[in-house]
């Protein structure tokens, strides 16, 4: 059987037991492998029990330079963490899904200027809240219809959430519920962080392009990039590779199984449940990778063509100007773009520039196209502080790996 963490780099290849996580491997002159500190710094934070397990990548536009699990995927069983393990990726999607309109408009098939009523008559004349009270609610016409871009930027005014839901409802019954609720704010005035702007999106494709939306991200994104194991379902066998979501008891001080949201109480082998694009997707880390490594190569994987170079540009800068939006970041078109690394203590190792997306579970997908680095850092802890010792673990020892490396 074949060691549970595996360690690629560019001059070391190491094997790591799950049992043995501190050994470190040597390369063929005998020197020891800067990477193994990665999974050696997390051992520590799953002796503590604040972590139940991790895999870690690193890699550039070409090729992987370290990629380790660590701990359990499940505690209860034991079952050690795999490489190749399946996680709920949340709203690491909604780049992805982002790729999918941008494909569409490189196209011509839609304009992110485009109303999205031009391809949903449901969010014509929609209201916008005015004034909300215990006692009252007063509602206007907002001053223009959302677009595209505004679902993109997380600036089209809608909520966060969903006023109802149903786990078999298709896309098209979730996009006529979201587009009767008022708007916070008027389209473009804001930013407001909203899942539900993303799920439309989805909808979006597959009217502008006449296949179910899961289709076309097979077809369009999944297959050409090699994605094997990224879907919004996953098959019985599959989820026996599936990473378990756990957070804090309070009271026991200890990890405690957290159910998957976007599942509502369904199974992740339930093909009738919609593939919402705001945070569907389960994913494994080298699927993630190859993602980032397109958008690195400027819209372009092995040799195919997925993306314009410009549109990517557009992409993954920023386009939320000088609205408030997070601690040294903003929005580009569904990315989440950092323009001040020194504000946030998990990104101080990033250059300004850095794109990506995080998930609810704690997911982290970055790309530093100054560095020329994609990082990806996957675990299943919900209600983790931005700035956790279990983020900067993975970051500060990435950091002196790659220091000692030049």
């Amino acid at each position: 059987m074949l060691p549970t963490t595996l360690v690629h780099s560019v001059r070391f290849a190491v094997y790591i037991t799950a049992a043995s996580l501190f050994v470190l491997g040597t390369n063929l002159r005998g020197a020891s492998d800067p990477f193994a500190r990665v999974p050696a710094s997390l051992q520590p934070l799953i002796t503590q029990g604040k972590l139940s397990g991790a895999v870690a990548l690193v890699a550039t536009k070409d090729k992987i330079l370290h990629l380790s699990a660590v701990g359990k995927s499940d505690l209860a069983t034991g079952r050690a963490m795999r490489t190749d393990d399946f996680f709920w990726i949340a709203s690491m999607t909604k780049p992805i899904v982002a790729v999918a309109v941008a494909i569409l408009a490189d196209e011509q098939k839609l304009r992110f200027s485009d109303p999205v009523e031009k391809y949903l008559p449901e969010f014509r004349q929609q209201w916008m809240t005015q004034e909300a009270t215990a006692e009252r609610r007063v509602l206007v016409r907002p001053s223009r219809p959302i677009t595209i871009f505004d679902l993109l930027t997380h600036t089209s005014g809608m909520g966060r959430g969903y006023p109802a839901s149903d786990p078999h409802w298709t896309l098209a019954e979730m996009a006529k519920v979201v587009a009767r609720e008022p708007l916070l704010f008027s389209p473009g005035s804001r930013w407001s962080y909203s899942t539900p702007g993303i799920d439309v999106l989805g909808r979006i494709v597959e009217v502008v392009s006449g296949m179910p939306f899961a289709e076309f991200m097979q077809k369009r994104l999944f297959g050409p990039l090699g994605m094997a194991n990224t879907s919004f379902w996953l098959s019985a066998q599959q989820e026996k590779r599936l990473a378990r979501s756990y957070r804090i008891d309070a009271a026991k001080s200890q990890l405690e199984v957290v159910p998957v949201g976007y599942l509502y109480g369904g199974a992740v082998t339930d093909h009738a449940r919609p593939p919402l694009g705001g945070a569907g997707l389960f994913s494994t880390a080298e699927d993630i990778v190859k993602f980032y490594q397109m958008l690195l190569n400027r819209g372009e994987y092995k040799n195919r063509r997925i993306l314009k170079p410009e549109t990517v540009a557009a992409m993954t800068r920023l386009q939320t100007g000088d609205l408030v939006v997070g601690r040294g970041s903003g929005t580009g078109l569904g990315f989440s773009v950092i323009h001040d690394p020194t504000k946030m203590a998990q990104n101080t190792h990033f250059n300004p520039g850095t794109f990506g997306h995080g998930g609810a579970h704690s997911t982290q997908s970055w790309a530093d196209p100054v560095s020329g680095l994609i990082y990806v850092f996957l675990i299943q802890r919900s209600a983790l502080a931005e700035n956790s010792d279990i983020r900067l673990a993975y970051q500060n020892s990435v950091a002196a790996a790659l220091a000692t490396t030049k």
